[in-house]
């Protein structure tokens, strides 16, 4: 041991006499960096013992140090972070494994009430009852009151088999209900649903990139492929990303193997790579469909991005979040760890999709979209035209509507998830999720519910009524439009009362999705959505029509925008904050 140690000091002289060499050389800019580096940490240190000895009151230091990391990180971009050893397993939870162990039910705080917002089918918690809506009032006889989600979330999650009591209350139950449930391994699957449509197509839902994603898509296809399928649409709206080398097994489902699915290129050469796909495919002639919007990002984007310059699938939906940026993530002292953006990916045509450009702020810190100047138009296998800096863009694009004001006060005011809780506590049966449809009887119903109820809202045309009402009165002309100024709220408020009857069948949807939920869960709310999804529609049309679907890989003419889908407001959706590596 001694001789190594005398040999490790010999060899620490010789490494340090080599950087005074290179140091030498390479000029004062490499000096100059790693005297402000120095200089600046020694101020960090020094600012926060002063702090931390003379201010006036005291300080808690972890919370002061965190804070101080996490503004750092802040002005890189979203997805740099350090994440401490207290936030370690909900780290791991969001964005590496869907494991864990709990009673299968996701829980929200509201008006300082912790409700039941969730349930996995199959689970403790659907097993014994646990209804969504339940207002949980004890943990293990730990009482909730004033308790934050991450301390109902610790109390609710452990080992499995551990014992987990819970006292709920229930809406029209006169006493609270007790509930003793085992802690299991709670699997939420990469893959909610798959299966074959009506049309004869198989539909693959995919949620996130996390661990095993890619076994679960394969293993989905390969029941499909007994249906002999006419075609197979691969669903990635909402899918906020995860892990890349689960983004690259999948494409090579579809696509032969050596074929260069993505690139990623940063600062750090030795962190450069390429990945090819590496085994053989599963499926390389049926028509592909793969579905995206505004929410799909990261990993999504790389399956959509490279399906789409290899000319494999044809991409349908809304223009895709923009995100091309590859995380990795690097063990810290103390059990912590930091997640930094190391690099950039490239799709095979060699374009980037990155949409904010993090590195050019404006003054104010603000950050700014790649400008329309610096996009450059790429190729695609058969020598399509596509493009960077802006995301996805699809090959059939499906205008997406904005909710109707009222149906979006309906739901954020929690009204329509409140009366899917009574509805579920007065009717023990529910129609098939593919045949339910809300009658009008039930329609009217919902608007007895409302009676009552605060669902107000203001239009812009109220807002800009408000802003003239402003500005005449400050130019003292108030008087000279009065009779007009208040006849039109006379008739915006005579509008707006008619709203429910007006939109109607956009909100019954909305209705339907989230009382389907309640008796069929996440399953029965997908296949719920299927008579009225566009984008769906448009999928099934392509496929269908193959002669379309050849003209469009093969980029002949233009194709048109296919109909006017509603916000699937009811549904889960996952964040775009996710990590790649």
């Amino acid at each position: 041991m001694r001789k190594h140690r005398v040999e490790f000091g010999r060899r620490k002289k010789t490494v340090i006499g080599c950087g005074l060499f290179l140091l030498a050389i390479t000029g004062w800019g490499f000096q100059e960096d790693l005297f402000q580096v120095a200089k600046n940490l020694d101020i960090f240190a020094t600012v926060y013992k002063e702090v931390n000895i003379n201010y006036v009151d005291e300080i808690n230091s972890t919370k002061l140090v965190k804070r101080g990391l996490d503004a750092m990180m802040e002005s890189l971009d979203p997805y740099t972070e350090f994440v401490p050893e207290s936030e370690i397993e909900d780290y791991k939870l969001h964005y590496i494994s869907t494991q864990y162990g709990g009673i299968g039910a996701g829980v929200y705080n509201r008006n300082k009430k912790v409700i039941i917002s969730q349930l996995f089918e199959g689970y403790p918690a659907q097993k014994a009852d646990v209804r969504v809506g339940d207002e949980v009032l004890k943990i293990n006889d730990v009482d909730l009151n004033g308790k934050t989600s991450d301390e109902v979330s610790a109390l609710l999650k452990g080992a499995k088999g551990g014992v987990v009591k819970l006292l709920v209350k229930r809406e029209n139950v006169a006493q609270p209900i007790v509930k003793n449930l085992l802690r299991e391994e709670i699997k939420q699957p990469n893959v909610p649903y798959h299966g074959m449509l009506k049309s004869g197509i198989g539909y693959i839902k995919l949620d996130k990139f996390l661990e095993n994603s890619a076994q679960e898509v394969q293993d989905a296809l390969l029941d499909l492929k007994k249906n002999n399928p006419k075609g197979i649409v691969l669903d990635l709206r909402y899918n906020g990303g995860g892990i890349l080398q689960e983004a690259v097994k999948i494409v090579n489902f579809f696509v032969p193997k050596g074929v260069e699915v993505v690139a990623q290129k940063g600062k750090v050469k030795e962190k450069n790579n390429i990945y090819y796909t590496q085994n053989t495919p599963i499926e390389t002639e049926l028509p592909l469909v793969v579905l995206v919007n505004g929410r799909s990002a990261s990993a999504s984007e790389i399956v959509a991005g490279a399906l789409q310059d290899l000319d494999r699938a044809v991409i349908i939906g809304q223009r895709s979040y923009g995100k091309g940026l590859v995380q990795q993530t690097f063990s810290m002292p103390y059990n912590s760890l930091v997640k930094i953006t190391i690099s950039k990916y490239y799709v095979p045509s060699g374009r980037c999709i990155q949409a904010i450009d993090y590195t050019h702020r404006k003054e104010d810190g603000s950050v700014v979209k790649v400008a329309d100047s610096l996009i450059h138009e790429f190729k695609t296998k058969n020598g399509r035209s596509v493009y960077d800096g802006s995301g996805i863009y699809p090959d059939v694009p499906v205008k997406q509507e904005l909710p109707a004001n009222i149906t979006h006060a309906l739901v954020n005011k929690m009204l329509i998830f409140n009366y899917a809780n009574n509805y579920r506590n007065t009717h023990n049966q529910l129609s098939s999720p593919d045949n339910f449809s809300l009658s009008d009887a039930d329609y009217a119903d919902f608007i007895k519910y409302l009676s009552g109820k605060d669902y107000s809202y203001s239009t812009q045309t109220e807002r800009l009524l408000t802003d003239l009402k402003i500005i005449a009165d400050r130019e003292k002309q108030m008087g000279e439009i009065k009779n007009e100024y208040e006849a039109l709220k006379t008739k915006l408020a005579a509008s707006k009362k008619n709203d429910l009857v007006q939109h109607q069948a956009e909100i019954k949807k909305v209705l339907e999705s989230e009382l389907v939920t309640r008796y069929y869960y996440e399953k029965g709310r997908i296949e719920n959505s299927f008579k009225f999804d566009k984008e769906l529609e448009a999928a099934t049309q392509v496929i269908q029509n193959k002669p379309e679907l050849a003209s469009i890989l093969k980029g002949e003419g233009s194709h048109k925008v296919i109909g006017k889908p509603i916000a699937a407001l009811a549904a889960k959706t996952p964040a775009t904050d996710d990590e790649e590596h």
